[in-house]
């Protein structure tokens, strides 16, 4: 989560440690392991190891993904594009999907990715290493269910991303997208989307966007 704690002072004139998950000045306070809130592999930890920037996405928002997305994701086909822990990724592997790409590429979370993917005998989920946005360029057109997108809020690639994934969605896919800023159907005409669902938790936006044509009630 993308905030800073309120600064306050105990009775002994220190400032209390900060809680996990949070963010103090630029470092990433991580909770030191997540756990899969749903489906096959449900209470799964996933490590979190600490990194700045790496932000997994909270149970909270998770929760309401799948929600949206009616749980059941058997036969999907699905890109993590910015995997870090593998959160959204194994989310949806543990909820029947077919086919679930997971791209990083910082070394050590690729090694932690694959550990992960082994411990649950998850074959439907194949790590690539490297940036996520090649990959997904690569992708067939109107070949994916489900893009998955959470990149670092610093990132400048949002729009060519969200651009990328447009394309790749079939006409009842859909995209998941966290920001730091809400967006809107007047920011994502031009790239091909429109907002279908959207929520807030802390300073994290989070978007379920369809393509401009899609049959989404």
């Amino acid at each position: 989560m993308k905030y800073t704690p309120a600064s306050t002072e105990t009775t002994a004139g220190k400032k209390p440690r900060p809680k996990a998950g949070k963010v103090v000045g630029r470092k990433t306070v991580p909770p030191g392991e997540i756990r899969i809130i749903g489906g096959l592999y449900k209470r799964t930890k996933l490590p979190v190891p600490s990194k700045p920037g790496l932000r997994p996405t909270p149970d909270r928002v998770r929760e309401t993904l799948f929600n949206w997305l009616g749980q059941d994701l058997t036969g999907w086909r699905c890109i993590d594009v910015f995997a870090g822990t593998g959160a959204l990724g194994f989310e949806a592997a543990s909820r029947g999907a077919a086919d679930v790409v997971l791209c990083e590429q910082d070394p050590a979370l690729v090694v932690q990715l694959k550990a992960v993917q082994a411990r649950l005998k998850a074959d439907m989920c194949r790590i690539e290493r490297g940036d996520g946005l090649s990959v997904l360029k690569r992708t067939a057109p109107a070949s994916l269910q489900l893009v998955l997108l959470d990149p670092p809020f610093e990132s400048t690639a949002f729009e060519s991303t969200l651009q990328a994934a447009a394309k790749a969605i079939g006409p009842t896919g859909v995209v998941y997208l966290e920001a730091p800023k809400p967006w809107s159907d007047e920011d994502l005409l031009p790239l091909g989307l429109k907002v279908h669902r959207s929520g807030k938790a802390g300073a994290v936006h989070f978007h379920l966007l369809a393509g401009l044509h899609a049959p989404v009630a």
